[in-house]
């Protein structure tokens, strides 16, 4: 399928395009788990390819085949002794028992729904013990593969369901708060709810992650390993390397462009950040700058359509707005969260008197796009079918297709027209060689789709043990109550909270989950006691998910981004916290100006579209305390207030704080004026 590939040993093939965490897994695997390994992950990324663009299947037969073969995945990848130690025959006998509870968890329901559905609730013993081995199973997958944090969460959300005058553990009940106490549920009820109902571990989070996202994850799997990364951080080096800071520019693109194939911020900084951060050390920008430059700027290919690290297709789901319409209201934001980012980076540049790189050391645009042309057709097809109202399962199937037939294409007229003109003739043994790094290829990318989807199908199982949970006591009605009157009422205050919220849910769970649980528990508040419309509390609650990969004390992204700097993870997180700033402001903007996602009169979406871009240019001017010179400390108190302003919904407020910030820009702009006036005199 291409040339590029050399022949490696099954373990280094793999290995090269692997997670850090995945990496280390597989250091203390022998070669046969390897190899099963592979095969599992294989046979379900063709399993999940088949039932999305050749024979549909049933709500439950997906997600239950698809639960099966993640937590499959999980017990092999992961050990329980851990990543770095072999297993031992104590960890075999617990690895096969949870082996053998995943298969059962998954393939239970496959092969016994029509019974199950027959029952209609009066289920058997049968059912309620192995609703309790799966419940079991998906919080162990999560301790190995999310973490301990949520394991925590959903052992908690289960002891909150037991508990109350009715439930399996009445005196715990009694240790409840007024407002969050309730009746209680049974061992059984609870199961019926969580293992063989439509609101727990088989709900829309597992749902989304069975269908949607599992394709755009193997999607991007088939561009990563096919050199679309290479591609996307060549194009950006090219396009601003030669501008001051061009590497930290760079390194915003390449983010957002490794957004449409990354469902990990993390990923992201150690996939760019490899190339970027050393180029910016190397420029001149402290390592806590680089590595903090990179995480905030992964951060945004998180919120950068068309994957969105799999929050559009669940923000469609929960809203019922298409998928199309969530990456097109999307777009703005993202390119405000990501112009803000590098107008830091060019003001930092600014400031220190940084120069681009030479000539010598960057990629040519002409050359980059002739060697990576294809890696662009099959984002035009994805973006074509979006367009064209075709299911997202259906268009990450033909999306693959197109990759791989582009990829073949390219590599078939090179061996067959462009080899024999380079004294290469076409041979039978060149071909075959060929046709089996082609297949490898494929091997490869259906192998790392299904090994990167583990994660977050693991997260979503688990965020739908506390979404059941959540639905079966009440609980979202009773957290909406209790943000109401901690807010008094107050939306910045309601706000504030959730973004509180949503940083110490963040500690624990990855950002999907984290989205799904916070908006289960505020939405409701939000939009029905707040007026908040329904897509921007949605859109709201996602952003502000994201916090805890940049702002401290837990900024993983930023740890990450310090790893690679050799820089203080704190002090490298704090920078990504202060890059990060639209993260926060952006949602706030939303929420007080609707417009610019809901739409309006022409003249007042451009009009709210100017504004929020006068008011990031002259926050980011007043942190940075330079824009087109250097700001004197009254200018740059004065530009807080004016941005407050132009967060007011009252036209006539917004305008004033927008002419205030503008001035004071202005009169920044001719101060840099009057400076190039007296040097070049001087």
């Amino acid at each position: 399928m291409t040339s590029q590939t050399s022949d490696t040993s099954h373990t280094d093939q793999a290995d090269s395009d692997l997670p850090p965490t995945l990496r280390s897994a597989d250091a203390v695997q022998p070669r046969p788990i390897l190899w099963t390994i592979t095969l599992v992950a294989i046979t379900m990324s063709l399993f999940q390819m088949y039932t999305a663009g050749i024979e549909p299947l049933g709500l439950f037969y997906q997600r239950s085949a698809h639960l099966g073969f993640v937590l499959f995945l999980a017990f092999l990848i992961f050990p329980v002794t851990g990543t770095t130690r072999p297993r031992g025959s104590i960890g075999w006998i617990i690895d096969a028992i949870c082996l053998t509870a995943a298969f059962l968890s998954g393939f239970y329901i496959f092969y016994f729904l029509d019974d199950i559905i027959n029952r209609a609730g009066w289920w058997s013993r049968t059912d309620i013990v192995m609703g309790i081995i799966a419940t079991l199973a998906v919080l162990e997958a999560s301790r190995r593969v999310v973490g301990l944090g949520m394991t925590i969460i959903g052992l908690i959300a289960i002891a909150y369901a037991l508990a109350g005058p009715r439930g399996a553990l009445p005196w715990l009940g009694e240790w409840m708060p007024g407002i969050l106490s309730h009746r209680g549920a049974s061992v059984d009820r609870l199961v019926g709810q969580l293992y063989l109902g439509q609101e727990g571990i088989f709900g829309l989070p597992l749902g989304v992650a069975a269908t949607y996202v599992f394709m755009f994850v193997l999607f991007g799997a088939f561009l990563e390993v096919t050199g679309a990364g290479k591609f996307f951080i060549d194009l950006a080096f090219a396009a601003t390397g030669r501008k001051a800071g061009g590497p930290a520019k760079a390194a915003v693109i390449a983010s957002a462009g490794m957004g449409s194939i990354s469902g990990s911020a993390i990923a992201n900084v150690v996939t760019t950040g490899a190339f970027t951060i050393p180029l910016m050390k190397k420029l001149g920008y402290k390592p806590k700058e680089a590595g903090g430059i990179e995480a905030a700027a992964s951060t945004g290919g998180q919120i950068t359509p068309p994957l969105m690290g799999a929050g559009a297709f669940l923000i469609s789901e929960y809203t019922n707005v298409p998928y199309i319409d969530i990456v097109m209201v999307s777009i703005f934001p993202a390119i405000l969260y990501l112009g803000t980012v590098y107008l830091f980076v060019h003001l930092v540049a600014m400031k220190a008197g940084m120069t681009g790189l030479s000539a010598a050391d960057l990629p040519i645009v002409r050359h980059v796009l002739a060697a990576g042309w294809q890696f662009i057709v099959p984002l035009v097809v994805l973006i074509y079918l979006l367009v064209n109202n075709i299911s997202p399962t259906r268009v990450g199937f033909w999306a693959i297709l197109s990759v791989i037939a582009v990829t073949a294409l390219r590599a078939g007229v090179t061996l067959i027209l462009l080899d024999p003109q380079n004294g290469k003739p076409l041979t039978a043994e060149r071909l075959r060689d060929a046709l089996w790094r082609g297949i490898r290829l494929i091997a490869q990318a259906l192998e790392l789709g299904a090994r990167n989807a583990v994660a977050v199908s693991v997260a979503c199982a688990v965020a739908g043990i506390i979404v059941g949970v959540v639905g079966l006591t009440g609980l979202g009605l009773k957290f909406s109550s209790m943000m109401i009157s901690l807010s008094g009422g107050s939306l910045p205050l309601a706000l504030i909270f959730v973004l509180l919220a949503s940083l110490i849910l963040g500690m624990g769970l990855p950002v999907t989950a984290a989205y799904i649980v916070l908006i289960v528990l505020v939405g409701p508040a939000l939009h029905n006691e707040f007026g908040v419309p329904l897509l921007i509390a949605h859109l709201v609650v996602f952003w502000y998910s994201q916090d805890s990969n940049v702002t401290p004390p837990i900024a993983l992204a930023g740890f990450a981004g310090a790893a690679i700097a050799g820089s203080k993870p704190m002090e490298t997180s704090m920078q990504a916290w202060k890059y990060a700033k639209g993260l926060y402001l952006i949602p706030a903007f939303m929420v007080f100006n609707p417009e610019i996602i809901m739409g309006g009169e022409t003249w007042y979406v451009i009009w709210t579209g100017i504004i929020i871009v006068i008011g990031l240019v002259g926050f980011a001017a007043a942190i940075e305390g330079y824009l087109f010179t250097w700001m004197d400390n009254l200018s740059r108190l004065l530009v807080v207030p004016g941005v407050i302003a132009i967060f007011n919904p009252d036209t006539m407020i917004e305008t004033a704080g927008a002419m205030v910030v503008l001035g004071l820009l202005g009169w920044n702009w001719l101060k840099s004026r009057r400076v190039q006036s007296v040097t070049r005199t001087g």
